[in-house]
């Protein structure tokens, strides 16, 4: 599930117009303004990371997706480690909360 969810998020971020935001600050500021249709939060991510953006998010009634960990996360975007990671867009949302399922 998790090469998916780095698979999925990675299309999201190459296809541009902000469907996907990456890091902790970005996530929560697009949360604050409730244009997020889910997060995905590395498996290992900083206890404070977790307490601020899955508190966010259940208050937004935003779903929240388990992902790899913050270095394979962030690889997989061709970044450095990545805690946090939004998705605008409601198809991508979809299909990362439906890959839970599977």
């Amino acid at each position: 599930m998790s090469e998916r969810v780095v698979r999925l998020l990675g299309l999201g971020l190459r296809g541009g117009g902000g469907r996907v935001v990456v890091g902790v600050a970005g996530v929560r500021a697009k949360l604050q303004r409730d244009a997020l249709r889910c997060v995905v939060l590395a498996r290992d991510a900083s206890a404070r990371t977790v307490e601020k953006v899955e508190r966010l998010a259940r208050a937004r009634g935003v779903p929240i997706v388990r992902g790899p960990g913050a270095f394979e996360l962030g690889h997989g975007l061709g970044r450095p480690p990545v805690q946090a990671v939004g998705v605008a867009d409601a198809a991508l949302a979809r299909g990362l909360v439906g890959s839970l399922e599977e």
